[in-house]
């Protein structure tokens, strides 16, 4: 191969690596700008989270407990009840989740005649609400009235319900796996920026290297607690 040649090669080469390093960069920078703000969010409720046996800030809540009355033809159906409660505490939207607890034989108490366990009744739980304000009804099948419990969040509150999810639609849910993809993405993309523009390698595998060691081993030694 002549010399004329194999500059040819060299100078395709530089420039499909010169092309690749762009697009990355390019790349990088979207996914940044996209999951810039939820990002904050979620770093600054992270780090409340993370350290809030020492972070002590108020949380700003607020709680109503309330017995409503049901009518006398009671809802038959968890579904039912959502649908009652939403048109009694005239609410936008419906449950943001639900959940049965089937009736069941009370193993501690006392059995009932006939030598028979004391039955406890089904239990329903409702969740309704978002982040700011959340709901929560609990209703025993038998009983004449439904628990309700408002809970109204102050700033920081409000935001660790953001950060966890809590009582959240599907959509911001969502949302958030989009940023958990971003935040995998700019990972893969920021070594690939730095493999490819940092002639200091060595010294990058290293601090990787200890890196990735402290964490699992930071993380393995707590599973044997």
């Amino acid at each position: 191969m002549s010399s004329d040649a194999a500059a040819v090669l060299l100078r395709a080469s530089v420039s499909r690596r010169i092309v690749f390093v762009r697009w990355v960069r390019r790349t990088h920078g979207w996914f940044g700008l996209w999951g810039a703000l939820l990002g904050l969010i979620m770093g600054l409720s992270g780090i409340w989270l993370n350290h809030r046996a020492v972070l002590k800030l108020p949380m700003g809540q607020q709680q109503l407990n309330a017995q409503l009355e049901l009518p006398e033809a009671r809802p038959a159906t968890i579904e039912a009840m959502a649908q009652w409660l939403q048109e009694a505490l005239r609410l936008d939207r419906g449950p943001s989740n639900t959940r049965v607890e089937r009736s069941r034989p009370v193993a501690w108490s006392e059995k009932g005649g006939e030598g028979r366990p004391l039955i406890q009744p089904e239990r329903w739980m409702l969740s309704f609400g978002g982040p700011d304000r959340v709901i929560q009804a609990e209703y025993w099948v038998g009983n004449k009235s439904v628990t309700v419990r408002t809970t109204g969040n102050g700033v920081i509150a409000t935001l660790t319900n953001l950060h966890k999810g809590v009582t959240m639609p599907v959509a911001w849910i969502l949302l958030i796996d989009t940023l958990a993809g971003s935040l995998i993405l700019l990972s893969v993309s920021g070594v690939i920026l730095w493999w490819e523009t940092n002639r200091r390698r060595l010294v990058g595998l290293v601090i990787f290297g200890v890196s990735v060691a402290a964490a699992v081993g930071i993380a393995t030694s707590q599973l044997h607690w």
